[in-house]
């Protein structure tokens, strides 16, 4: 019997370049890939030899055997391309979208692979592939302008922040070295090949000089391996204070060779290191009310500046009058070429008794006092001595009709002391002071530098997630770091984040606010990002805050209007957060 003759479909197969259309015709592309056997082609019954059946059974047979041999299997290749069959799942748009972002997510997977060259690379090729893949190649979409020429010292490299902020800052073109206490081998494959490895400890202030040379900004993540008190004071509170120094003398330094002096630097308006330091300042005493209210209520009061047998100058006395006061006041003499209007604030470095003052300093032209205006901002030291930052920007007119304090014009400076406004301080024996006395011994005024950028990114921490126990002894040591670094007369940002999570960072909005208000938790790597971000970021300069996953509060509870920024690596996020924060805190 004739074989029955066989109608084979061809099944096109998918690749990248078919594409299904709403005509019932293929693709041309598509269509080169359908494959027909000979057999169905042969068999068709539209060929212009087409034969009868009239053999004989044993031609019959010879002729199934034929065909048999002719229908066989066709090859490997060809046989998967006719088993190729499309269903609705292939079509599916949803299942196409999940199969396009599988895709996508691997080559990006192997393209981020490119930013961490593997150290086994040779030497002579770190630096051409290093301008390959971060600076002229396919990663040039992420640098930040002026990257290329800022070097980054990283401190705390190693650390759940670290690892990541050393990454992004090598992905947007920055120069990058590393503080590490051992460059063993498991440190040493923790970070990438270009990456600049110094070996110091911030306890020790004789191995940073080495780590800051030649670096622009510096972003502090370290953290003590243990809750221990040592440990705790030579890493966050130690360590930030031997950095600090360390890169302001570097800055001088280099001040210095060029003939002149660091944009950095601090300028000195009094320094009291000997009795001749003295002259110029006058002490004066006055009251609020009029004399004939002052004469009933007046019970004394005295007030001296001396410098005394230990060598510190003291500034001491008492108040017992009401509404009375007294001060102390010079007319200042500035270097020539020097203004005030060059700086941002006044750093004291005081000791005494834990009293505050009233900081008045007097504006207008010097030729002509009486044209002067005042403007005054209260100030409290601790018992024993401390470091007092008072930005320009707290001072305000004593006189409300008074126009805008104005450095430029400041010719006068005052230190008071009043009884009002004073709290309670109990001594070393806890016994409570008189309010009415005090005793304030300074060692030196200068100038805070001002400048738009910051030079110093310190990762803090709010406590939460700290065990409870230790949690005060951390805090401590933490907040005594980040006031040396105010003091610093660096361009800081404090950036203390909720408990670090390990997770994707971009994925959730974040909270940003002051006054240790937040209770979530955030991701490491948003907090990475937040760090590069602050560092070309104007509105970071000079600011502290608090920052974690965005939440929302019971209804009546609200300690603060949320605004919640959502990070992305398309928009700056940052300034919008941080604009509506208080500076100089």
């Amino acid at each position: 019997m004739p074989a029955a003759a066989k109608t084979v479909t061809a099944t096109p197969k998918l690749s990248n370049s078919c594409y299904f259309h709403s005509s019932p015709q293929w693709h041309s592309s598509c269509r080169a890939q359908m494959f027909v056997p000979k057999a169905s082609a042969g068999n068709s019954g539209k060929g212009k030899n087409k034969k009868t059946n009239t053999n004989t059974p044993l031609d019959a047979i010879a002729e199934n055997n034929k065909l048999t041999k002719q229908s066989s299997p066709p090859p490997p290749q060809q046989q998967q391309q006719q088993q190729v069959s499309i269903s609705l799942d292939d079509v599916n748009p949803v299942g196409l979208g999940r199969k396009s972002r599988q895709i996508f997510d691997e080559v990006w997977r192997k393209f981020s692979g490119l930013g961490q060259i593997s150290r086994t690379t040779r030497d002579d090729d770190m630096e051409t592939l290093d301008a390959l893949f971060v600076r002229e190649g396919p990663m040039c979409e992420f640098t930040t302008p002026g990257a290329q020429n800022t070097t980054v010292l990283v401190v705390g490299a190693t650390s759940r922040i670290g690892r990541i902020v050393v990454r992004k800052l090598m992905l947007r073109g920055y120069a990058v070295k590393a503080l590490v206490r051992k460059a063993d081998e498991e440190v040493v494959d923790m970070l990438p090949r270009s990456v600049e490895i110094v070996i110091g400890d911030v306890g020790d202030p004789s191995t940073l000089n080495v780590a800051v040379e030649n670096c622009n900004k510096i972003i502090y993540c370290a953290t003590a391996r243990s809750t221990i008190t040592a440990d705790l004071y030579r890493v966050d509170h130690q360590g930030v204070y031997n950095l600090t120094k360390a890169f302001q003398d570097y800055n001088n330094k280099l001040a210095q060779l060029r003939a002149g002096k660091s944009s950095k630097s601090k300028l000195l308006l009094a320094k009291f290191k000997s009795e001749d330091s003295l002259n110029g300042w006058e002490v004066r005493q006055g009251t609020y009310f009029q004399d004939v209210v002052a004469l009933k209520y007046d019970a004394g009061m005295d007030a001296r500046f001396e410098f005394t047998e230990t060598g510190q100058a003291v500034f001491s006395g008492y108040v017992f009058t009401r509404g009375g006061y007294v001060e102390l006041s010079r007319k200042l003499s500035l270097p020539m070429g020097s203004t005030l209007d060059r700086y941002e604030g006044l750093v004291l470095s005081v000791g005494g008794n834990g009293r505050s003052y009233v900081l008045i300093l007097e504006a207008g032209p010097s030729a002509d006092t009486t044209q002067s205006k005042l403007y005054f901002a209260r100030f409290t030291t601790k018992v024993g001595f401390c470091r007092v930052r008072v930005p320009f920007s707290s001072f305000r007119p004593v006189k409300p009709d008074d126009p805008p304090f104005d450095p430029f014009l400041v010719h006068t400076m005052t230190i008071r002391f009043e009884p009002r406004r004073q709290k309670p301080v109990e001594g070393p024996s806890g016994a409570r002071q008189d309010l009415r006395t005090f005793k304030l011994i300074l060692e030196y005024i200068k100038a805070l530098p001002t400048g738009q950028e910051t030079d110093f990114v310190l990762v803090s921490c709010t406590g939460l997630g700290v065990e409870s126990s230790r949690r005060e002894q951390v805090l401590k040591s933490k907040r005594a770091g980040e006031d040396l670094l105010r003091r610093s007369g660096l361009g800081y940002t404090i950036i203390r984040p909720g408990p670090l999570q390990e997770e994707p960072g971009g994925q959730r909005a974040l909270v940003f606010d002051q006054g240790n208000r937040i209770t979530q938790g955030i991701s490491c790597a948003d907090v990475a990002d937040i760090c590069v971000k602050a560092l070309h970021d104007s509105t970071a300069r000079n600011k502290s805050f608090d920052v974690c996953y965005e939440y929302v509060t019971d209804q009546g509870r609200e300690l603060y209007e949320l605004v919640a920024h959502l990070p992305d690596k398309a928009n700056n996020y940052l300034t919008p957060a941080l604009s509506v924060l208080e500076k100089n805190t």
